[in-house]
């Protein structure tokens, strides 16, 4: 028997984010709460159950109406349908089940909302990972093609003796006379209506709004709120009082046409349960706002992130409890018409395109490059990372077949690939489609692709699945990926050959810039091969997820222990060496008490150790990490950071953590082998097929051998960049010495030609120290404004300057029902700890000793906070990630792209993350352990065990 019932807690969610079966309404909740939205607990009678209910009266209905028949019969006909189902009974299985589904949703005494929902006529539409913008979901109520608004029906404030009745109310609507008339409007079978039926907790509003994230009149991006006391009720069927707000995106303005308010609708006094009533609004009530500007902005602000969820215009709608909480009851596109067109058209034409009317969009995305480049960057770090991307992605383009001619002709995407929005770095988005979309075989890893990018709704590019191409191009990938291996090896070499020849370069301004454009023209030639190996890394590690979740059913958690283990690679034997150099300094116990003082001079300490002061094995090891691993800092792709080869002292904050822990590199290397041992023991419970299983384990090799190549090849990039900050800090330094500029740093804020122009007679301005001023003062006040979103669109065709919307704060993200933030599990086990937020990476790694890291997004030149902690929560990243990555090699439990989390999760909260499951939870007072510190300070060694948590 199908099952007539489904809630998040029975099927996963998955039934409930599907739309075929639950109708567009309830699916739609559900990615909701999924995405942390705070949506009232429900369950959902499925299209089956109405379909099995109506089955059962067939025989005492009259004949069903051939095709063809008359308008009159076939209304007959559904009239029939609709008596018979509002006079039958539920089965008693089905009776005592939605009871039980009650109690668990609104408690014995709580009060329920139970709607109807017409579903798609199409199967499998509007999946929940199939974003509305992509035009698959059917005609049914509340589609992006649709919003059948009214034609069902709802039943509120209905208690536990009233649920069979309002689900047979809901049922009975597939037939009401409207919606027999719409559907046959529409050119729908008004016969073959389905309906599924959503239960739901009451949420008694005190105020209630309906917001829209366009102006619904003519699709101006204007946020629209209308606000009513009581339930949402008279909002929707108009029959309260109205204030209308309208919010700027803009400007963060907020403007209000209000009304004196005498009613409102609600359920009347003295009534346990019941239908909704007109009830009087309290004299003092009559002419305040419904709401303020505050909380207009919060809802405008709630009403965006889900057009950002969904991809499109959004039209919610949300209640306001007493104590001020904003609950999201429902979201649907938004429909609005087309300017200019006539009444006649408007139909014809649906909904109205995402961007503003008349206007195309330039979408901009920063979700993953924020790892390399996060918050705002100086002009030299943002001209240098323009160039790495034009010539590495022309390398690559060429390399994956797209002709030399086509590549010449697109040059100038290729100098916009990334864009400078107001100090932060950006990929064009747009760009990035036209330029992927040339190579043949894109078409494979574009999802995969754009769920890296954070590339959602409308930003999402045009598919041109040819098959014929793909087929032709699939020789080509095999031979480039049976070569890849080899050409990693000769790119590798190729590269330890510069990082010799950087050693012999002179100190003159001429050899530098020599140096520089020498080592950028060969660089151009090369570099492809690294993104080769990314685009390889997605094929695979595609086919291996869904080759598990075929055979196993399982999730990507076992994909993802099993790519633990292998040979180290670069990132991780800097992380060693430190480990190693750490273990050293231990062992001389006057040093390792230096190293622990907070009052020793890290400089005058550095120097006494490279001397030789402390034995010469100290002195080799610091002598030889800053050669080879003093470019692998915080940021070090932004080249106004310094890193230990320009502060060589600052290793000694490092490694101060891995020296208080006693941490050692075969403890780190064991750590490492038995997550992985781990994961190869699930495999063998979860996959007995011997063959599979050797197919599987083949194919994640493969992947690991794959995510190695990665960070090597990333290791040489911090390495490259380390080359040009060493250059441009050396001709800053000539030019402060000749008094062009007032300070050797001031080259963070002049572009790489700039800096190189001063000196070779192609420079432009003369006057270095007042450009320097003006970008100063500019990136100082950009710095101080309110983090961009990662995903945002602008008007094409205007200057950025006016065409960027404002920047506004992001708000707290919340959690789901069940208490839980969730991302992507990446780095397998349970831990509980207390949280370190940290927004500012120079953070002392000491501070995050035992704890679990929180931060928007890392970089390589975290690894020594990573080191440090116990677990890590990160708002950005996919499985490729480099934190992902760095969790699974450091055996720590990792869950990277958990939206907001930053905000959501207090600095020194006790928290539980599963980095297999991909959940966060914030412990509550019972849970956490009775010794537990309550200052942010760093333990000492004797609760240092208690602070690191419980790891399993």
């Amino acid at each position: 028997m199908t099952e007539l019932v489904v809630t998040a807690a029975t099927d996963g969610g998955e039934v409930l984010a599907d739309a075929a079966r639950v109708g567009n309404k309830f699916a739609r909740q559900e990615v909701l709460r999924r995405a942390g939205f705070r949506v009232p607990e429900f369950f959902c009678l499925p299209a089956a159950a109405f379909d099995e209910a109506l089955d059962a009266l067939r025989p005492s209905l009259p004949a069903e109406p051939a095709d063809g028949a008359d308008r009159a019969e076939v209304e007959s006909w559904c009239a029939a349908a609709r008596e018979a189902l509002l006079g039958a009974r539920l089965p008693v299985a089905l009776a005592e089940r939605i009871r039980k589904e009650f109690a668990a949703v609104a408690g014995p005494d709580g009060l329920v909302a139970v709607r109807a929902c017409v579903v798609p006529a199409k199967a499998g539409a509007a999946a929940a990972d199939a974003p509305e913008a992509d035009a698959a979901e059917a005609i049914g109520e509340d589609s992006a093609v649709d919003p059948f608004a009214g034609m069902s029906d709802s039943f509120l404030y209905v208690d536990e003796d009233g649920l069979a009745d309002a689900v047979l109310g809901c049922w009975a609507s597939a037939f009401n006379p409207q919606a027999v008339r719409y559907r046959t409007l529409r050119g729908l079978d008004p016969l073959r209506a389905r309906v599924a039926v959503g239960v739901q907790r009451m949420v008694l509003g005190t105020r209630s709004f309906v917001a829209f994230t366009r102006d619904p009149r003519d699709g101006a991006v204007l946020r629209v709120v209308a606000a009513a006391y009581g339930i949402g009720e008279g909002v929707v069927q108009e029959k309260a009082d109205i204030d209308h707000f309208f919010h700027d995106p803009a400007t963060d303005e907020v403007t209000a046409r209000t009304v004196r308010k005498q009613w409102s609708m609600g359920l009347p006094e003295g009534a346990a349960a019941g239908s909704p009533a007109l009830l009087p609004v309290a004299a003092e009530l009559a002419e305040v706002p419904v709401l303020d500007d505050g909380q207009v902005r919060e809802v405008a602000d709630l009403a965006a992130k889900v057009e950002e969820l969904f991809g499109v215009p959004q039209d919610i709608e949300g209640a306001v409890t007493e104590d001020g909480v904003v609950h999201l009851l429902q979201a649907r596109p938004l429909v609005t018409a087309p300017p200019a067109a006539t009444a006649g058209t408007a139909a014809a034409a649906g909904p109205a395109p995402a961007e503003e009317p008349g206007s195309a969009q330039v979408y901009w995305g920063n979700h993953n490059i924020t790892e390399s480049f996060p918050g705002v960057s100086g002009a030299l770090t943002f001209s240098q990372s323009r160039e790495f991307y034009r010539r590495s992605f022309a390398d690559l383009y060429r390399r994956m077949g797209v002709p030399e001619s086509w590549v010449r002709d697109n040059a100038h995407r290729l100098a916009r690939m990334v864009g400078y929005l107001e100090g932060q770095v950006y990929y064009r988005l747009d760009d990035w489609h036209a330029l992927h979309g040339q190579m043949p075989m894109f078409e494979l890893v574009r999802r995969g692709w754009e769920q890296a990018m954070g590339i959602t709704g409308p930003a999402r590019g045009e598919r041109r699945w040819a098959a014929p191409a793909v087929a032709l191009a699939l020789p080509r990938l095999a031979w480039r990926s049976a070569l890849h291996p080899w050409q990693v090896k000769s790119f590798l070499r190729w590269w330890d050959r510069q990082m010799a020849e950087a050693e012999t370069i002179g100190d003159s301004p001429e050899e530098l810039i020599a140096f520089y454009r020498r080592l950028w023209e060969r660089a151009g030639e090369r570099w492809g091969v690294t993104l080769v190996n990314a685009f390889i890394a997605l094929v695979v590690l595609g086919a291996g997820s869904v080759l598990l979740r075929r055979w196993t059913g399982e999730g990507p958690q076992v994909l993802v222990g099993l790519m633990g283990g292998g040979r180290e690679n670069r990132s991780l034997e800097a992380v060693r060496a430190a480990m190693g150099l750490a273990e050293l300094v231990g062992a001389v116990p006057e040093l390792k008490a230096a190293v622990l003082d907070d009052a020793s001079d890290p400089e005058q300490l550095w120097q006494q150790i490279v001397e030789g002061r402390h034995g010469a094995a100290v002195g080799d090891a610091a002598r030889g990490y800053v050669a080879r691993y003093g470019d692998r800092a915080l940021h070090d792709l932004k080249l106004e950071e310094p890193t230990p080869r320009q502060r060589p002292w600052t290793v000694l904050a490092l490694i101060r953590p891995l020296v208080r822990q006693g941490a050692t590199v075969a403890a780190s290397r064991a750590d490492e082998q038995a997550a992985a041992r781990k994961a190869r023991e699930r495999l063998h419970e979860v996959l007995p097929n011997p063959v599979r299983r050797a197919v599987l384990l083949g194919v994640t090799s493969l992947a690991r051998d794959l995510a190695r190549i990665r960070e090597d090849t990333r290791f040489c990039r911090t390495q490259l960049f380390g080359l040009s900050r060493d250059v441009m800090w050396r001709l800053g330094a000539e030019l402060a010495r000749t008094g062009v500029l007032d300070d050797p740093l001031d080259v963070a804020d002049l572009t790489v030609e700039e800096v190189i122009g001063a000196f070779d007679g192609t420079g432009t301005v003369t006057d270095l120290r007042a450009l320097v001023a003006l970008r100063r003062t500019q990136r100082e006040r950009w710095a101080e404004n309110p983090q961009r979103p990662a995903l945002l669109g602008t008007p094409a065709g205007l200057p950025l300057a006016r065409a960027l919307p404002r920047a506004s704060a992001v708000g707290r993200a919340a959690a789901a029902d069940d208490g839980l933030l969730r991302g992507i599990g990446s780095s397998g086990g349970v831990v509980r700890g207390r949280a370190k937020v940290v927004l500012d990476p120079s953070t002392d790694p000491d501070l995050a000793a035992g704890r679990i890291l929180v931060a928007r997004e890392t970089d390589p030149g975290w690894l020594f906070l990573m080191m440090s902690a116990t677990g890590m929560v990160v708002e950005r990243g996919t499985l490729l990630s480099h934190t992902a990555i760095t969790g699974r090699l450091l055996g720590v439990p990792t869950v990277v792209a958990v939206p907001g989390a930053t905000t959501a999760i207090p600095d020194g909260a006790w928290i539980e993350i599963d980095g297999a499951a991909g959940t966060v939870r914030l412990l509550s007072p019972s849970e956490q352990p009775e010794q537990s510190p309550t200052d942010g300070t760093t333990p000492s060694e004797g609760t240092a065990s208690t602070e690191k948590g419980d790891r399993t």
